[in-house]
């Protein structure tokens, strides 16, 4: 009796619950600003955002933690002001997480269960860690297998959620010689629509942006071709770095205690690889927008790329530069970051003699691109 009271007291609406915790409109708006900032979306629809979500019902959402390390979940929770902890579980019903929820055992399967038949077909079914196909037993959750759990409750979810890159590519479970035969997500479901959060772990705003768009527009947002979203992964860390000036001149940090690195300069040489990976932490960063690993003096591990464990040493520079092409870096390909300076060099130079023969210089001149 005492749990039905409860769970009629539960609001229907996302605003009504709001309401009921104290979130004032102006807070919410703030909120709502914040992720249409983040998907890229023109301010207008901050308003139009906050309408949708309010007056949404609280999205069932069921949460699979498979082969992880629980990074992924301690990420989201430490999503920053305004309050976007907290709004995060009121846009929400969390129906079943192994971490967060109070029950356990058989009470905690049979929530499971009970959110599946309630919802079905309309709940959300959010996904971390990779699932073991070498042996049902590398990883088990009441008794149930990783991939006879995924394939039982991917069938009414209305579209799925991998984060963290475990669930996306299988992440450092599947890295050489992946001794459980780990795999991601994608490689078992086929028939439901997957949103790719990936990330060593993701960006908390990130994760709570994507649902925050669900919610909003009742779809997924626009994807790339590895099924990630192209508001937060559609540009890599390189394109949008504070050190790319840096880069651009041909100044390279050469050990991380140098002079250079101290004065801010490029990681690359120190096996950066920013230039060839998409995700948001040059833009949105960490802790409430406060730095993230570039800006903390440590080189991207390219953690939301597939593969990025075994794609070779962290501190080892890529074999190029990637922000030119053609024959110049093809040229000086195993130079490796040297090839940096020599493109520098060669733009200079192309410049200087231009303007002293009064002449324009073409994009193709300076660039060399190959037709």
């Amino acid at each position: 009796m005492k749990q039905k009271q409860m769970m009629d007291a539960l609001p229907g609406t996302v605003g009504e619950g709001l309401a009921q915790r104290g979130v004032d409109r102006r807070e919410f708006l703030k909120f709502c600003t914040a992720m249409t900032a983040m998907l890229a979306l023109p301010p207008s629809m901050a308003g139009v955002m906050a309408e949708a979500i309010a007056k949404a019902r609280r999205q069932s959402v069921i949460w699979l933690s498979f082969q992880e390390c629980t990074g992924c979940t301690e990420s989201i929770t430490r999503s920053h002001s305004p309050t976007l902890e907290t709004l995060i579980f009121d846009l929400i019903s969390l129906d079943y997480h192994h971490t967060l929820q109070a029950a356990s055992g058989a009470a905690a399967e049979h929530a499971r269960e009970q959110a599946m038949k309630d919802n079905d077909g309309k709940y959300l079914l959010i996904v971390d860690g990779s699932i073991p196909m070498g042996n049902a037993g590398y990883s088990c959750i009441a008794g149930i297998s990783n991939y006879d759990m995924l394939v039982e409750t991917a069938k009414g979810a209305v579209a799925i959620v991998a984060v963290g890159t475990c669930a996306t590519y299988g992440g450092i479970p599947k890295a050489d010689p992946n001794p459980t035969g780990a795999v991601s997500v994608s490689d078992i479901v086929k028939d439901k629509p997957i949103i790719n959060v990936p990330g060593c772990p993701p960006i908390p705003v990130v994760m709570t942006g994507v649902l925050a768009h669900f919610l909003t527009f009742g779809n997924i947002p626009e994807l790339d071709a590895l099924g990630r979203p192209k508001s937060f992964y559609g540009e890599t860390i390189h394109d949008r770095c504070y050190r790319r000036p840096f880069y651009d001149q041909g100044k390279f940090a050469e050990t991380f205690d140098d002079e250079a690195a101290r004065k801010g300069w490029c990681l690359f040489k120190l096996g950066c690889k920013g230039p060839v990976t998409y995700n948001a932490c040059a833009t949105t960063k960490w802790n409430e927008g406060t730095s993230f690993p570039i800006e903390s003096g440590h080189g991207c591990i390219g953690c939301s790329e597939p593969n990025f464990w075994d794609a070779g040493p962290l501190y080892k520079a890529l074999s190029m530069p990637v922000s030119a092409t053609g024959s110049m870096l093809g040229a000086a390909a195993a130079a490796g970051a040297a090839a940096g300076v020599a493109v520098t060099w060669y733009n200079r130079s192309t410049k200087a003699q231009a303007k002293a023969t009064h002449a324009k210089v073409t994009v193709q001149e300076l660039t060399r691109e190959e037709k």
